[in-house]
């Protein structure tokens, strides 16, 4: 052993490393994800969010906004190894300045009412529930409108982006875009069954539909409901670019989720690590090792290949999202129900 280890000392002065001291580490037999299973009460964090309006401006922060940060990433702003997710404060009369960046970012709605996002010069609303994106590098800008705090869910594609060394970012000069398309504009032309007679998207192209409005996930959702049940997941749909079927950005998927009363699901697993938040009701996700049980506006994240089993008494509706589309475009993602 001893001339084994003076073997290795020489070899790391030559920027060498024994493979077989690793290998099982680096090709293992199933997932071992550093991230932790992770609950985010949202009673217990809505304080500390709001304080954040106090203590600096959304101007001073350019995004006033408390990172999800999961304890097995300890440092590297992650909820999962391939994700970030943080909770963003826009006060009334607020702007959130426009910047543009290589990372993807979808906003979910939490509380409040008010708020816009204009992207790409199309001003749109923002309504409690709401599912919107900003596919990477395009313009975008916040702001508060209203007489009360608004405060969404920011899920983006950071650690994927830094993991490639792809990332880039550019700021405005101007804190607002001037809008030149109307509200509504992208709904109409990509979001209603139909699109620009001459648009031909590439299949791996994000949405041109900015938002995905809860009313309308919410009247699919209980339209199916009135069918059978999957006993793993509910009744569950993914959100899709419209005109090619695809996720809505190429390297995050989002789904919602709707749980029937008195649901005791059966355990499932997969390998895209996944961060969901309840956006009604309230029930427990029974993991590996333990139990979280979340209510309205709670974050809970399940890493890769975590067995979970979802179980609700009254009901509840779910968003998730993940990096599901990515695994799946290379081939890597996996599923077990058990």
């Amino acid at each position: 052993m001893s001339e084994r280890r003076a073997y290795y000392d020489r070899i790391r002065g030559l920027h060498l490393a024994p493979l077989w001291e690793v290998l099982s580490t680096l090709v293992p037999a199933s997932p071992r994800s550093p991230a932790a299973a992770m609950h985010w009460p949202y009673a217990a964090l809505r304080g500390a969010v709001l304080e954040a309006g106090r203590i600096i401006t959304a101007t001073e922060a350019e995004r006033r906004v408390l990172i999800l940060e999961n304890p097995g990433l300890a440092g590297q702003a992650c909820i999962t190894p391939s994700l970030y997710a943080g909770l963003q404060l826009i006060m009334p009369g607020e702007i959130a300045p426009a910047h543009r960046h290589t990372q993807s970012a979808l906003r979910l709605v939490l509380e409040g009412e008010g708020a816009y996002t204009t992207v790409d010069g199309e001003r749109v609303p923002m309504h409690r529930g709401d599912f919107l994106i900003t596919p990477a590098w395009t313009w975008h800008d916040h702001g508060n409108i209203g007489t009360e705090p608004v405060v969404w869910l920011d899920g983006l594609d950071i650690p994927m982006i830094r993991f490639f060394d792809a990332g880039f970012a550019e700021k405005s000069e101007h804190a607002t875009q001037a809008a030149h398309r109307a509200e509504g504009d992208a709904v109409a032309r990509y979001g209603s069954n139909l699109v620009p007679v001459d648009y031909q998207p590439r299949p791996s192209e994000p949405a041109r539909l900015v938002t995905y409005a809860r009313a309308r996930t919410q009247q699919a959702l209980h339209a199916i409901a009135t069918g059978p049940v999957d006993a793993h997941v509910g009744h569950k749909l993914r959100y899709v670019n419209p005109a090619t079927g695809a996720s809505p950005m190429p390297t995050i998927g989002a789904f919602a989720q709707l749980l029937p009363r008195g649901f005791d699901g059966r355990p499932h697993r997969s390998t895209d690590g996944t961060i969901h938040v309840c956006l009604e009701g309230e029930g427990e996700a029974a993991l590996d090792d333990h139990t979280i049980r979340f209510a309205r506006n709670d974050v809970f994240v399940v890493p890769s290949w975590h067995a979970l089993r979802l179980r609700t008494t009254g009901g509840a509706e779910l968003f998730s999202f993940s990096d599901r589309t990515v695994q799946q475009a290379l081939g890597i993602w996996r599923e077990e129900r058990m």
